[in-house]
């Protein structure tokens, strides 16, 4: 009987660490796709066989070979133990979003205030001046190096950064207030800056929420459950209800050039508000972010289900169960 529940709970983690290999191989992919031109991975049921297509294949089948070579090398790793490192990774990637949309928020605001003002010439020069108002330009020279740069505070400092974003959208707004109404001055930018921090605060949050089961749950029936009936129930929930829905977003968001998110980004979509921030590109990608940390965060929720359903000890206490 032993035996036959160690088995279950290593089929229960190499699921999970191949579901996270596939969407590792599949975001590897999509750079590959869209970048440099791979036909992509599906290209080889098309009938004629491309042989970067059977590079991308690859990529998928090592990474999943990686993922249960990983699980079979390990079989003493618990199911907790597993979701916990899922989570922590899950952390740097929220937490590395957070830097990244406060640093491109904020220089782009200062570019566009600079810009509406006609001061940014006199600092950089016409030329540069004239280069920084292309999409395409600031996108790749001003908002990727800040992308970089928001990466690397993430790996060097700890917490969710993102509390910290509601504060944030706070202030714009309340910036907003003071300039329209005490100085009468008010910008395109200034609006599109709230929006841009306010969809990052919903979009980003999600996984965390979800981890102290924070979103709205009908409890009709859940409440009263068992720890262990509840594991059952939030394991089946988690693959049929939440990879689902993440995998969904991600095909048909980076479903061709021209999807609702990969086409934005292709193309660093702005908004047709004057001298207002060119980060519009950045909210389409603000779906695949969501979508990519709900994914690994439903991971990890479906082993400690699991877990949960085994019985095992160490069950972490979320808000929800303090409450």
């Amino acid at each position: 009987m032993e035996t036959q529940d160690a088995s279950r709970a290593l089929l229960a983690r190499g699921f999970g660490w191949a579901v996270l290999a596939v969407l590792a191989a599949f975001m590897i992919n999509v750079v590959l796709t869209f970048w440099f031109n791979f036909p992509g991975a599906a290209s080889v049921f098309s009938g004629t066989v491309d042989g970067m297509a059977v590079v991308q294949v690859a990529i998928v089948l090592a990474a999943v070979a990686a993922a249960l070579i990983y699980v079979t090398r390990n079989p003493g790793v618990t199911l907790r133990a597993d979701a916990a490192r899922i989570t922590d990774f899950n952390r740097f990637l929220v937490r590395a979003a957070f830097w990244v949309v406060v640093l491109v928020g904020m220089g782009d605001a200062i570019l566009s205030f600079l810009r509406v003002q006609n001061m940014l010439d006199g600092i950089v020069g016409a030329e540069l001046s004239g280069d920084l108002g292309r999409a395409d330009f600031r996108g790749v020279y001003f908002h990727a190096p800040l992308v970089l740069l928001g990466i690397v505070i993430a790996a060097v400092t700890r917490g969710l950064g993102f509390i910290w974003l509601s504060l944030l959208v706070v202030i714009a707004e309340l910036l907003i207030v003071l300039s329209r109404f005490v100085f009468s001055y008010e910008q395109a930018f200034m609006a599109d800056l709230v929006r841009f921090w306010y969809g990052a605060l919903f979009l980003f949050a999600s996984a965390y929420t979800l981890l102290e089961e924070g979103h709205v749950r009908v409890d009709l029936l859940y409440a009263s459950m068992r720890r262990e009936t509840k594991g059952k129930v939030n394991s089946i929930g988690s693959v049929v209800l939440g990879m689902s829905l993440c995998w969904t977003i991600l095909l048909i968001g980076f479903g061709g050039s021209s999807s609702i998110i990969a086409g934005p980004i292709l193309v660093f979509e702005t908004t047709q508000s004057g001298f207002g921030m060119y980060v519009k590109y950045f909210m389409a990608g603000f779906l695949a972010v969501f979508a990519i940390t709900m994914m690994i965060q439903f991971v990890a929720q479906f082993l400690e289900a699991i877990a949960d359903k085994r019985g095992e000890p160490g069950a972490r206490e979320t808000h929800a169960d303090m409450i």
